[in-house]
């Protein structure tokens, strides 16, 4: 069972079959009494068609996709998404007070997600995480390419009224208008892309300086990013951004010294820049790896736990870059978005043959590498990548640096996008994205 935590991020597919029915359970115990409901929304985020509000009043969506029932405190919501019309891209599961109580005075809450029995993932809450909310948004199931879930477990300071308000629904109470037929359900033999296109232009968008306002200690890194940005022609770039992080043994002083910790400062703003959600997504690997909560900018400065050296043991000490490159290729393989993976390693790296097969491999696939080597040596086949054929497009750049945290930032940016505007040129004309 994947256990869910606030800000966790992953692909339905990972723990479940996302192509057969399954049950979500809304639990919540309290002195009060507790309504919950689905939103079905659509790629604004909006509840355009009022049919796709699942609740006590309206206990199931015109297909049958979506159906509600419930026995004491529990919900249940019955889902299959092959049956969603093309329009609903996005299921959020809310748990709302009808009276002036709190979320803070329930006992507990908890979010499960089962299939034939079996629950594959559940999201536990208590009083403890919230303030005086009186709602509750706590798991969304979206279209992103495939099929995600996020746990968003974040309290709405109104209650169901204040929810529909912010979804642009009909209140509770009002006459709800006949909405416009939906366009009729067909199989999707995949799931469809809902991302914006890379090179359509983002209107009114918010400056990376404003963005970076909710991290003071970050805004300082705007103009140097912005300065590269428009001299490669990239403001208006839209993309996935990953970094992937070593942290074998010979990491250890890096992670000691804060070395780590400013790089996920200084690649966070090119995330926020580049993807509409405005999170990097996060991956740590020695031995093994591990994919992480996404970062932003309200957890970034806990992306590099107090406890590393444990998350270092468990990973073990090692270099085994195919093992993580393995898994960022299964998550962008079929991205309808460029990914921009920045990974970083201080060296050691063996494995040659494997890495080649999988850069080989990745080049038929909108994913760019970009290795940086940070204080470390025998970078292996890194160093390689400028001849390396076989490919059927260059797909990776390589560099070294001595010390992250005395590299100029302008310098830094420069480096970092180099050879990726060069890439997505060649993508787009190939017709990969």
């Amino acid at each position: 069972m994947q256990q869910l935590i606030k800000g966790f991020r992953g692909n339905l597919s990972d723990f479940m079959n996302d192509r057969a029915p399954f049950r979500v359970i809304l639990k919540t115990v309290g002195n009060a009494v507790y309504d919950t409901c689905c939103f079905g929304l659509d790629s604004a985020e909006k509840l355009s068609d009022d049919r796709y509000m699942i609740f006590y009043n309206q206990p199931a969506s015109p297909e049958n996709a979506v159906s509600m029932s419930s026995s004491g405190q529990e919900f249940y919501y019955d889902i299959d998404l092959t049956r969603l019309p093309p329009h609903i891209v996005r299921l959020v599961f809310t748990v709302s007070i009808d009276g002036s109580q709190t979320m803070r005075e329930i006992s507990s809450q908890s979010i499960s997600i089962v299939q034939n029995g079996v629950t594959c993932a559940e999201l536990s809450l208590t009083g403890r995480d919230f303030a005086g909310e009186r709602a509750v948004i706590g798991i969304e199931i979206y279209l992103k390419t495939v099929w995600r879930v996020s746990a968003t477990a974040s309290g709405f300071n109104g209650g169901l009224s204040e929810l529909l308000k912010a979804y642009g629904g009909v209140e509770v109470g009002q006459s709800t208008p006949t909405p416009a037929p939906a366009p009729a359900p067909t199989p999707r033999p995949a799931p469809a892309p809902v991302q914006q296109k890379p090179d359509e232009t983002r209107s009114k968008r918010v400056s990376l300086e404003k963005k970076l306002e909710r991290a003071p200690e970050l805004v300082s890194l705007a103009k140097p990013i912005m300065v590269q940005l428009e001299k490669k022609k990239l403001t208006d770039c839209v993309a996935r951004v990953a970094l992937v992080m070593d942290i074998s043994g010979s990491m250890s002083s890096s992670y000691g010294n804060g070395t780590v910790q400013q790089i996920v400062n200084k690649i966070l703003p090119l995330a926020v820049q580049f993807d509409d959600d405005g999170e990097l997504d996060f991956w740590y690997y020695g031995s093994r790896c591990r994919r992480m909560q996404s970062v932003n900018l309200s957890n970034y400065r806990s992306a590099v736990p107090n406890d590393w050296h444990r998350l270092m043991e468990n990973l073990g000490y090692g270099n085994n870059e195919p093992v993580v490159m393995r898994e960022v290729i299964d998550e962008y393989r079929y991205s309808e978005l460029p990914a921009y993976v920045i990974f970083v390693t201080d060296g050691g790296v063996g494995s040659g043959n494997a890495i080649k097969a999988l850069l080989q491999e990745a080049s038929r696939s909108p994913i760019f590498w970009q290795f940086v080597g940070v204080s470390g040596s025998s970078y292996g086949i890194l160093k390689e990548l400028d001849t390396m054929e076989g490919r059927y497009v260059d797909n990776a750049n390589f560099f070294a640096l001595d010390d992250f945290r005395s590299v100029r930032n302008e310098e830094l940016y420069e480096r970092l996008l180099n050879e990726f505007p060069g890439w997505l040129r060649e993508i787009k004309r190939l017709g990969m994205i």
